[in-house]
């Protein structure tokens, strides 16, 4: 909670009685069946899509930008206490995850880089959750070396002409709009010759094919372009300076990721699961001792992430600014995050590994899905070995060890 603060009081008054109004009861705790653009069964229905427009109509969507631009205008401690008022009703914002992309990543960099016409153009759409946005970042031959890119688009005058490939695009199926790096340069050295360009999905020349993971689930895939189009203006920053502008929005997202310790936390409190499934002493107590230990430490890692982001927001006055310091609370939330699904799976036992069948609640089966996916967070949005080089070289001050360019 926020310190005292008259103003902020009247607005946290004023967000309680919003939302008290209208919130649909019906939604209450059921944020995890919007994925990807879409409800469970392939669309928003009609509760959903009031509570999307009624959070766009109010500038919710994305509080901190601009009302021009889709926004509230509000400031970060005012958007944390819509998160925290809603939280405490079971209500949620389901706009970031409709857009993609796009309020996280792509919304953030364009604020930032984008012409005037770019920002009215695109920004709306997405603070209302109307577009969903993909990135084209990694390649079949440039992940983590992601300035080996070789995706390319030709300036033939009045627009881009885009070949090449991108693979593990999230959401690039259901996606309207893409941003991407590409090669403008061949020339130059490969960190010189990049920009970004935005272009839309709906095109002959854009080909989607998605990839399976081991949870079961296809949330990546592969892109492929054929002479795709970017219209001339969908320039995003500079001509050549997209490695800069990449970097900036690699950052918002990792500052996207850092909150509450990921994906995987939330819900049931850990210990109470572990009671159920693993038993307690005459006193109450776990009866596995170093079952209890793991799960303390878990506990003291998790509520310190938390206190950590607490101590940056309070130190920047609630205007937290996105920097290198993201990439610690990217990694610290990796951390908390697995070692929870580590421990969820472990305390159920062989009721933690079912993958279907009615001998499994619904929830024993997501807890294994999730334990799978969550293994990505050590990879997506820059792997735990490259946060470690940022944080080294960017906050530690210590010499560049990875390639220069």
């Amino acid at each position: 909670m926020t310190d005292s603060n008259p103003k902020l009081d009247k607005f946290r008054a004023e967000t309680k009685a919003w939302l008290d109004e209208n919130f649909p009861k019906s939604l209450n705790g059921k944020a995890s069946e919007i994925s990807h653009g879409k409800n469970n069964s392939g669309k928003l229905n009609k509760d959903n899509e009031s509570w999307r427009k009624n959070l766009a109509t109010q500038g919710w969507g994305a509080p901190t930008w601009p009302v021009a631009y889709g926004g509230a205008g509000l400031s970060q401690k005012q958007a944390q206490i819509i998160n925290e008022e809603m939280a405490q009703i079971g209500a949620f914002n389901p706009i970031p995850t409709l857009a993609g992309m796009g309020v996280t990543m792509v919304g953030p960099t364009i604020l930032e880089y984008g012409t005037e016409s770019q920002k009215r153009r695109h920004l709306p759409m997405m603070a209302s959750g109307e577009n969903f946005w993909c990135l084209g970042y990694s390649e079949p031959g440039a992940g983590s070396d992601l300035a080996s890119l070789s995706t390319k688009a030709e300036d033939k005058g009045d627009h881009w002409l885009i070949n090449g490939q991108k693979v593990w695009t999230s959401g690039a199926d259901i996606a309207q709009w893409c941003g991407a790096l590409v090669r403008t340069d061949p020339s130059a050295k490969k960190r010189n010759g990049i920009s970004f360009v935005m272009f839309p999905m709906d095109q002959p020349g854009i080909r989607t094919r998605p990839l399976k993971l081991i949870t079961g689930d296809s949330p990546f895939c592969e892109m492929f372009f054929d002479d795709a189009k970017a219209d001339k203006d969908e320039l995003l920053g500079d001509l050549n300076d997209g490695w800069s502008l990449g970097k900036r929005l690699l950052q918002h997202e990792r500052q996207s990721q850092t909150g509450e310790g990921g994906p995987a936390s939330g819900g049931e409190f850990l210990g109470d699961i572990a009671k159920r499934y693993v038993g307690t002493t005459e006193d109450g107590i776990l009866e596995d001792a170093d079952l209890r230990m793991r799960l303390v430490n878990h506990l003291m890692d998790e509520q310190a992430h938390k206190l950590t982001i607490s101590r940056i927001m309070a130190e920047a006055k609630g205007n937290v600014e996105v920097t290198a310091v993201a990439s610690i609370l990217k990694n610290s939330a990796t951390d908390v995050a697995q070692s929870r699904t580590e421990l969820l799976v472990e305390l159920m036992g062989s009721q933690g590994l079912g993958w279907e069948g009615n001998e499994y609640s619904q929830d024993e089966l997501t807890s294994v899905r999730m334990w799978l996916g969550v293994k990505a967070m050590s990879i997506y949005g820059g792997s735990y070995e490259v946060q470690k080089n940022i944080i080294s070289k960017n906050i530690l001050g210590l010499p560049e060890t990875t390639q220069k360019g």
